[in-house]
């Protein structure tokens, strides 16, 4: 028997092994969870600038006449809505209303789509597009051409436009451009999943340590630092954001993760749309709400959600929040006690610890 394959690694393994980063297996790859640590990573996220190598990610191209028919078809937001150069936030789509995966995608040309998907989930994603593709479009999984970097904070943009002739005011939040960054050519967007301004580079794997370092070196005056798993999962859950199996998995439709505005009902048949169109009349099975711990306790991913004496939900992501200086999470609790304000009790271990509904996001960056 030929030996189990063990996670796969980015081009950058060895710089973050080199700059002491503690790893972790991550959707099947071995990636940096943090280098000084996920509260001073985040920290310099939110107030000057992180770089994270989300090279796991995956990459999906999808082209041809029937390109936007294929995509109409298997994703909720509306495709037809992007210019040439603009960016989606969407999701692929079960037929019960729930997210194969969620994603961007990018509006390269006419009949050409650049997709970036969650690394866990490349593979299923690449065979859910192929399955439904009766149309004939050119679907073509190109994740082993690309690296992925993300420059994240409010200094990002004056530290890349150190290492690019373009100019970046150019390029609007969920805009990208193809660009020349630390005289590598690849694709520039104004994307993230920190909350903060951002961009997110793409170009081909042989000039990673070459863009990371160079990077670095740009922002080193900026107090830029490396940054891992851990503190994007930080910011991503103070930012609000949902992480695909913890706030979306699939037995819950985007509706219920509060995700309605990215489900276009009104632009035609999509897989799924019928459940959530159903849903809108008759109503949720559960929501998703943000919540701060009153009393003190962390709310760990799966801990128990109680309403008095009753168990209703399980916590989906929860940690300290380094910058707002709080316990936070997000759970799934019935619709009707769905409210900001209301207390519900958090089981940590053997004891029931109080916390309090709160609107979301937790953190909007200031404008």
């Amino acid at each position: 028997m030929a030996p189990e394959a063990g996670p796969k690694r980015t081009a950058l393994y060895a710089v973050h092994k080199a700059a002491g980063a503690r790893m972790t297996e991550f959707g099947g790859w071995e990636m940096p969870i943090e280098y000084a640590g996920i509260t001073q990573e985040h920290l310099a996220v939110r107030t000057r600038a992180g770089l994270f190598d989300v090279s796991h990610m995956g990459e999906i191209t999808v082209r041809g006449p029937k390109a936007l028919a294929l995509l109409q078809y298997v994703t909720c937001n509306d495709v037809a809505r992007l210019s040439d150069r603009q960016a989606q936030y969407s999701a692929l789509m079960y037929p019960q209303g729930s997210a194969v995966d969620d994603c961007v995608i990018h509006r390269l040309g006419e009949n050409d789509y650049f997709i970036c998907v969650n690394a866990a989930n490349t593979d299923n994603d690449y065979k859910w597009l192929v399955e439904h593709n009766s149309v004939g479009a050119e679907v073509e999984n190109v994740s082993s051409q690309y690296s992925q970097l993300a420059l994240q904070g409010p200094r990002a943009a004056e530290i890349l436009s150190k290492v690019t002739r373009i100019d970046l005011t150019s390029i609007r939040y969920y805009w990208f451009s193809p660009a020349e960054c630390c005289g590598v050519k690849g694709l520039l967007a104004r994307t993230g999943y920190t909350g903060e301004d951002g961009f997110e580079f793409y170009f081909a794997p042989e000039h990673s340590v070459h863009v990371w370092n160079a990077l670095l070196e740009a922002g080193k005056n900026e107090g830029l630092q490396p940054a891992g798993l851990g503190a994007r999962n930080t910011l991503r859950l103070e930012a609000g954001y949902p992480l695909y199996g913890h706030e979306l998995d699939e037995d819950t439709t985007l509706l219920e993760a509060g995700l309605g505005w990215i489900c276009k009902l009104d632009k035609g048949e999509f897989l799924g749309r019928d459940v959530l169109v159903r849903q809108r009349t008759e109503g949720l099975r559960k929501k998703l709400v943000g919540f701060e711990m009153v009393d003190p306790g962390i709310a760990r991913d799966g801990y128990p959600v109680w309403i008095g004496e009753e168990e209703v939900g399980r916590v989906t992501s929860g940690s300290p929040a380094p910058f707002l200086k709080k316990n936070i999470g997000l759970a799934y609790v019935p619709p009707a006690t769905a409210q900001p304000g209301r207390e519900i009790l958090i089981q940590i271990r053997q004891r029931k610890a109080r916390a309090v509904q709160v609107p979301l996001p937790f953190y909007k960056r200031p404008k």
